[in-house]
């Protein structure tokens, strides 16, 4: 066992899965010999070659359209998006391509890609390198989407998505890669060598994709969250003083609905929580499922707190962000309901 934080999580899951099939091959946009932008794939390419890991012109809609055909062809391919803002261009070929491929062959041919996007604010990235999209890719029938809370679960769900065979888009909130962020963005980080789940192995292990888990067990409420959100989520009951449940979704799609209906139905009350904006945004799938399954559980209105309707600020950045006093407020309305 070894401390790792998110970024040397997911540096050993690509060594584990390369080390152990060698159809596996890493790409992207400064990938190789620089090890990407944020050094996920750092020593890749001295380990395992140039045609293992290497770089591609900056082309999204290339990158994943070559990931497809590698896919079909019997290669599990791992294409890195730069940023999450940049998958737009290579939107269509999730959509069109990797999504449709199982069904429109009959089953003759899978995709089995995973495609990797750093996600989210909280970095002064501004409207473009800081938004969340995982709204538009869980409406896609055929794509898997993952967003992990920590490294331990990073390492965890990305070899469960390498080893998939459809596609898989692996969502990683750039704010925590270094350690977990509650919010506060004037105090110091606190790096994952000093949280329990920045214990990780450095053999090959696998998460269960659809799997969430429960990050804090409690009886008065019901929070969802996510990757970032997760830790926010934390905080925010020790702000509102409530014995709330946490749920670490780990997996939007396919979505352990068996874990959310569990809980709201012991608690009566849920809170969601997402960085990404409000309308249509997978907060309110939530909520719909939940009214779906619990409507006769339910003691007070779902909430929903989330990033404002607008694209994301720069200067205003802690305004938009979902931090723990919003949500500690949307906690005690809920319970007072």
């Amino acid at each position: 066992m070894s401390t790792m934080n998110m970024i040397q999580a997911i540096n050993s899951a690509h060594h584990n899965a390369m080390e152990k099939n060698e159809n596996v091959v890493v790409f992207g946009e400064d990938v190789g010999y620089f090890g990407g932008v944020f050094r996920c794939t750092e020593g890749l390419q001295a380990r395992f070659g140039k045609q293992r890991a290497f770089d591609t012109p900056i082309s999204e809609c290339g990158i994943i359209g070559v990931a497809v055909g590698m896919a079909a062809y019997g290669l599990r391919p791992v294409a890195e998006i730069q940023f999450a803002d940049y998958c737009y261009p290579g939107y269509d070929q999730l959509v069109s391509e990797a999504a449709r491929l199982r069904h429109r062959s009959a089953g003759d041919f899978t995709a089995p890609l995973t495609v990797r996007m750093p996600t989210g604010g909280g970095i002064f990235g501004g409207q473009t390198h800081s938004q969340s999209p995982e709204a538009l890719l869980t409406h896609v029938s055929g794509l898997k989407t993952v967003i992990p809370s920590n490294p331990y679960d990073a390492k965890g769900l990305l070899l469960a998505a390498i080893e998939d065979d459809d596609p898989v888009v692996f969502l990683e909130p750039k704010r925590i890669y270094n350690g977990p962020f509650e919010g506060y963005h004037d105090r110091p980080l606190t790096p994952w060598s000093k949280h329990p789940d920045g214990e990780v192995p450095e053999s090959y292990y696998t998460i269960p994709l659809g799997k969430a888990k429960i990050s804090r067990a409690g009886s008065d409420i019901t929070i969802l969250a996510y990757g970032n959100m997760v830790h926010v989520a934390l905080e925010a009951v020790n702000v509102a003083g409530v014995d709330a449940e946490v749920i670490d979704l780990r997996t939007l799609m396919p979505l352990d609905i068996e874990t959310i209906v569990a809980s709201v139905e012991k608690t009566g009350r849920c809170v969601i929580v997402h960085e990404a904006t409000l309308t249509s945004g997978f907060g309110a799938e939530l909520s719909a499922q939940i009214q779906e399954e619990c409507f006769y559980s339910l003691e007070s209105p779902i909430q929903r707190i989330t990033g404002w309707d607008v694209p994301y600020p720069h200067c205003q950045e802690w305004d938009y962000f979902p931090g723990p006093m919003r949500v500690a407020k949307a906690l005690q309305r809920a319970m007072e309901n």
